[in-house]
């Protein structure tokens, strides 16, 4: 059975020192071998590049039989850097990308930063990394810097997106409202979790995936909260008729065709994620290196599910999703 870790991070030593130059919000100090990165006084994170070390990852992926990892640069990334150095930004994480996956064929496939703040940018550099590095997705945060992802003037975006039938990796980001939820660490416990939640159903109810019918979205993290409020959203949405202007159908018809990778270190988590969505939307992930991937293999072993089903689950829905043979 192929295994395919469909979020699975690397950080590129180049960009993290361009990081240091950003003038503003985002503000990143180099400490030793380690970078201090504050996100205003809403959230603080250090990064240790040698965290993500290529070889470290493959030895992790080794030893959990994983055949493959599907890899994107972890949070910040360039929609959140100052206009002369996130489109630098995103080129820097994407010629890492290709790179990296050249040098270990078979094993890596990458999806690529984009600096969403300047859709002509994003655009051009969507179609650099998809003809020119091979990449076969694009990261896309919860968030724009502070602008919701269903802003009009991202739709030229989603419609590019959708024609090249290119899938967007949805992940998340420290929240905008974040200092709501940044004591005893419930940033990264919870907020973020809900912040990708909220992003997915405004990309629902905003008619972003109405007006684009071909895109395909990941949800990570077994879907957030989302799943588990879905039947709260609808009784809003078709019994009292609220927040519709621009939907034509419930929001689970439009959800049930957006993948879940199963990111949640619990095996009640992923059962609910099964039997919401089925077996052919969702997709195994470890989120590593914040996590060791033996842990997430375990839980998908454990499911009391058919085997053709943790096949899906494991490997061929991944392949098909980022054409991998």
């Amino acid at each position: 059975m192929v295994r395919i870790d469909c979020q699975s991070h690397v950080f590129p030593p180049a960009y993290a020192e361009l990081l240091c130059r950003n003038p503003r919000w985002l503000l990143t100090t180099r400490r030793a071998d380690a970078y201090t990165i504050d996100y205003g006084d809403i959230h603080r994170f250090v990064l240790r590049p040698e965290d993500y070390d290529p070889a470290a990852k493959l030895r992790a992926m080794d030893a959990a039989g994983v055949d493959l990892s599907v890899l994107s640069v972890n949070i910040p990334s360039p929609e959140l850097l100052a206009p002369d150095l996130a489109l630098e930004g995103a080129r820097l994480c994407n010629d890492y990308l290709a790179e990296t996956c050249a040098r270990h064929p078979g094993r890596f496939v990458g999806i690529a930063s984009l600096p969403l703040q300047d859709v002509p940018a994003a655009i051009g550099e969507l179609d650099r990394a998809v003809d020119h590095l091979d990449l076969r997705g694009v990261f896309l945060p919860s968030h724009v810097a502070g602008t919701p992802l269903d802003a009009p003037q991202f739709a030229p975006f989603y419609r590019h997106v959708a024609g090249r039938g290119i899938p967007l990796v949805l992940h998340p980001t420290v929240p905008s409202w974040g200092a709501a939820a940044r004591d005893y660490s419930m940033v990264p416990m919870f907020a973020m979790m809900v912040d990708t939640s909220l992003a997915m159903l405004r990309l629902i109810l905003g008619g972003v995936l109405e007006r684009n019918p071909a895109l395909r979205v990941v949800h990570p993290h077994a879907g957030g909260v989302l799943p588990y409020l879905m039947g709260r959203v609808e009784e809003q949405t078709e019994v009292k008729g609220r927040g519709r202007e621009h939907i034509t159908r419930p929001p689970s018809a439009y959800y049930r065709n957006v993948y879940l990778d199963l990111v949640s270190p619990s095996a009640l988590a992923l059962r609910y994620a099964y039997d919401f969505s089925g077996p052919d939307r969702l997709l195994f992930g470890s989120d590593h290196p914040w996590i060791a991937i033996e842990g997430f293999v375990a839980l998908i072993d454990g499911l009391a599910i058919p085997a053709a089903d943790k096949a899906k689950l494991f490997g061929s829905n991944a392949a098909e999703l980022f054409r991998i043979s």
